[in-house]
C-alpha cells in the first residue's frame, strides 16, 4: 500500500537531557503542521578515490549521519493571554527562552548558549523517523491577505526509520485558528517611526546550525545568530519618510508589528535596532512599491528579536 503525505504527523517535546528521547504523545505533544519535509538521511561523504586499472567511481562512505526536518505552523495565541502557546517548544529548540507572566503575555526572546533540544518524532502514514537531540530555526512570514506563519528548520541525530502506527488519540486543540493579514487585524506597525502601507514583512532568526562529528561526541551545535529580513511596502514621499538618506547614511532605527486584536491570539515583535540595505522599486497592481533588505541586530545584547505573545 502506498503512504499517504496526509496521513503525516508531527509530534515534539523539550528533553530533559539533551539527546535522550522526551519520548513525545500524539495527546500531548502534536504539533499542527503544513509542508512538510523530511530529509532522514544527511551525511557527508568521504570519497575513497581508488586508483585503479580502469576508469569509474569509487564508493563513498557516509560520515557525519544526521536527519533534517523542515514544516511551517501557522502563527497565532494560545487563546488566553498569559498560557504558553502550543508551537512554545519549537522555539524555545530554536535557541530561545520562554517568560510566562501568568494572565499578562508570554515572552520569546534570543539566547546565546545553554540550548533546549526537543525530540521530533515524525510519522509518514506509520513510518516512523525520530529525531533526537534537535535545535532549529525560524523565519517568519506576515504578507497581506495571508495566514501569518513560521517556517521551521531542525538538525538532529538519526535514528534507524521503523515501521510503527500513527500514534492515537492525536489532539491539535491547542492550536488556535490564526486569523489573516488585514488592516484589521494587523492594525499596528512601524519602523523607524515611519507606520505607512505595508504589504509584506518577512524575519528570519537565521541561526548558524552545524551537525559535529568527532571522537567521543555527536550532535548539533549554533555557533552564530544573525537575525535578518525583507520588507515591501508602499513607495511613498520623501516627507513621509526619507528612506533614502537613511539607507544612505546605514541609520538603524525600531521596528514593531502587532498581528491580532483578541486577547489570548495576540502577537507582537519587537526589533530594536533595524537597518535597512538595497532598496528596488517593484509593482503591485499598477501601485509602485519599495522591497529592502533588513540587518535586524541587537542593542544591549540578546534582544535583537523579542516575540509577545498575549
Amino acid at each position: 500500500m502506498p503512504k499517504l503525505n496526509r496521513r503525516t504527523v508531527i509530534l515534539a517535546k523539550i528533553e530533559t537531557v539533551s539527546g535522550t528521547d522526551a519520548i513525545p504523545t500524539g495527546a500531548a505533544n502534536a504539533i499542527l503542521v503544513r509542508s512538510v519535509n523530511i530529509q532522514p538521511l544527511v551525511a557527508e561523504n568521504v570519497p575513497r578515490n581508488l586508483i585503479r586499472a580502469y576508469f569509474g567511481n569509487s564508493d563513498q562512505l557516509p560520515a557525519g549521519i544526521h536527519s533534517e526536518m523542515d514544516f511551517e505552523v501557522e502563527l497565532a495565541g494560545s487563546g488566553a493571554a498569559g498560557t504558553a502557546p502550543a508551537w512554545g517548544p519549537l522555539m524555545r529548540a530554536c535557541g530561545m527562552s520562554e517568560t510566562v507572566t501568568a494572565a499578562t503575555d508570554v515572552k520569546y526572546a534570543p539566547i546565546t548558549g545553554s540550548n533546549e533540544t526537543v525530540s521530533i518524532y515524525a510519522y509518514i502514514d506509520g513510518l516512523m523517523h525520530k529525531l533526537l537531540g534537535c535545535m532549529g530555526t525560524v523565519a517568519f512570514d506576515i504578507t497581506s491577505k495571508g495566514i501569518p506563519v513560521m517556517r521551521y528548520k531542525f538538525l538532529g541525530a538519526f535514528n534507524p526509520v521503523t515501521d510503527a502506527g500513527n500514534p492515537a488519540g492525536v489532539d491539535y486543540t491547542k492550536f488556535k485558528r490564526p486569523v489573516l493579514v488585514n488592516k484589521t487585524n494587523t492594525a499596528a506597525w512601524s519602523m523607524h517611526a515611519y507606520s505607512g502601507p505595508l504589504q509584506a514583512l518577512q524575519l528570519d532568526l537565521a541561526n548558524t546550525l552545524v551537525w559535529r562529528s568527532l571522537i567521543g561526541y555527536e550532535g548539533v551545535a549554533q555557533t552564530d545568530r544573525q537575525v535578518a529580513g525583507s520588507v515591501n511596502m508602499e513607495l511613498g514621499t520623501v516627507a513621509a519618510k526619507d528612506w533614502w538618506s537613511t539607507v544612505g547614511s546605514a541609520l538603524t532605527g525600531a521596528l514593531s508589528i502587532t498581528h491580532g486584536i483578541v486577547a489570548g491570539n495576540i502577537v507582537k515583535f519587537d526589533a530594536p535596532q533595524v537597518q535597512l540595505s538595497n532598496p528596488a522599486y517593484t509593482d503591485q497592481d499598477g501601485v509602485a512599491m519599495m522591497t529592502a533588505n533588513l540587518i535586524v541586530a541587537p542593542s544591549a545584547g540578546n534582544d535583537e528579536l523579542v516575540i509577545t505573545v498575549k
